[in-house]
C-alpha cells in the first residue's frame, strides 16, 4: 500500500498543481501565460519520452526533433486533406511509431556515440526532406492547420476563447504520460530496462530480451514526441522545419540531462520551467546557446541532474 501511495500521490499532486495554477492565473488576469504553458506541456512530452529511453534503457538519441516534426507535419497534412481530420493525430503518431521501428531495428544495434551519430543522421534526413518537399511547404513550413476537434465543442486550437480548455488538454496529456511512465519504470519491464542500462550483456545472460525492449522503448519515446508535435501543430495552426533541427534535438537531450537522466520528475520540472522561459523570450537571441551551455555545465558538474544535486532522488 505504501508503495502505491508513493507512486501515485505525486501524480495526484501534479494534477492539483495544474488546476491551482490555472485558477491563480485566471484570478490574476494573467491568462495569456497559459498559451506558453500549453506549448511547454507539448514539448515536455518529448522530454519525458526521451527520459525513458536515455535514463532507463540507456540509449542515446539525438534525433527526437525528427519524431516531433513527423508528428506535427503528419497531422497537418492529414488534416489538410479534409477527408477524416479527426484521424490526423492518431495517424501521425502511428506513422512516427512505424518510422521509429524501421529506424530502431538497425540503429539500436549500435551503442554509445555510434547510436547518437545514427539518430543524429536520422534527424538531419528528416530536416532535409521537409526543406526539399513541396507537400511540406519547404522552408516556409505549413500554416492554416485547422483545430483538432475532440467532442462537445472541445478542440485543440489556439483560439483565445479556448485557451483554458487547451491548457487542461495539454496538461492532461502530460499527467497521463507521467502515469504511464511511472507505471512502466516500476514494473518488471522497468527493472529489465534498468538492467539493460547497467550492462546489456549481463541482462541478456539473465534472459532479458534486450533487443526487443530497447526497440519498444525507442518506439514509445517516439510516440511521446510525435503526440507532442501533432498536438502543438494543431494548437499553433502551423509548423516549420525548425522543429526537426539538430539544435532542437540537442535541446531535448539538455533538458533530460538537466532534470536527471533517470528522473522523470526532474525532467518534468526542468523541461517545463526552462521551456516556458524560452517561449516567453527570457533568453533572447541566446536561446540555443543557453541550452547548449546547460548541457555542458550539467555534464561537468551535475551528471545526475539538478534535482539530485539538491538531494532529491525522484
Amino acid at each position: 500500500m505504501k508503495a502505491y501511495l508513493t507512486r501515485y500521490l505525486p501524480i495526484l499532486g501534479l494534477a492539483i498543481l495544474v488546476a491551482a495554477l490555472q485558477a491563480a492565473l485566471s484570478a490574476l488576469k494573467l491568462e495569456y501565460y497559459m498559451t506558453q504553458l500549453t506549448m511547454a506541456a507539448y514539448y515536455t512530452l518529448v522530454s519525458l519520452g526521451l527520459c525513458l529511453l536515455m535514463g532507463y534503457a540507456g540509449q542515446v538519441s539525438m534525433g527526437h526533433g525528427g519524431f516531433f516534426a513527423i508528428g506535427g507535419y503528419g497531422a497537418a497534412v492529414i488534416a489538410g486533406l479534409g477527408i477524416a481530420s479527426w484521424l490526423s493525430i492518431p495517424a501521425a503518431v502511428l506513422i512516427a511509431a512505424l518510422v521509429a521501428a524501421a529506424v530502431g531495428v538497425p540503429a539500436l544495434r549500435l551503442r554509445g556515440h555510434y547510436l547518437a551519430m545514427a539518430t543524429l543522421a536520422f534527424g538531419i534526413i528528416v530536416l532535409r526532406v521537409l526543406l526539399g518537399t513541396k507537400l511540406f511547404g519547404e522552408a516556409d513550413g505549413l500554416s492554416d492547420i485547422p483545430g483538432f476537434r475532440l467532442f462537445a465543442g472541445i478542440a485543440i486550437s489556439g483560439k483565445r476563447a479556448l485557451r483554458v480548455q487547451n491548457y487542461y488538454i495539454a496538461w492532461t496529456l502530460v499527467v497521463v504520460g507521467m502515469l504511464l511512465a511511472v507505471n512502466l519504470v516500476n514494473s518488471r519491464v522497468g527493472r529489465a530496462l534498468r538492467a539493460i542500462h547497467g550492462n546489456e550483456d549481463a541482462a541478456a545472460a539473465m534472459g532479458v530480451p534486450v533487443a526487443r525492449y530497447k526497440l519498444a522503448t525507442f518506439v514509445l519515446s517516439a510516440v511521446y514526441a510525435a503526440l507532442g508535435g501533432a498536438c502543438l501543430a494543431h494548437f499553433n495552426g502551423g509548423i516549420g522545419p525548425g522543429e526537426a533541427s539538430v539544435l532542437k534535438s540537442v535541446r531535448y537531450v539538455a533538458l533530460v540531462a538537466a532534470g536527471g537522466m533517470g528522473s522523470l520528475w526532474g525532467t518534468l520540472a526542468v523541461s517545463t520551467v526552462l521551456t516556458f522561459l524560452s517561449l516567453r523570450g527570457a533568453f533572447g537571441l541566446y536561446d540555443d546557446a543557453v541550452f547548449g551551455a546547460i548541457l555542458v555545465v550539467i555534464m561537468l558538474f551535475a551528471p545526475d541532474g539538478i534535482l539530485r544535486l539538491l538531494g532529491i532522488r525522484r
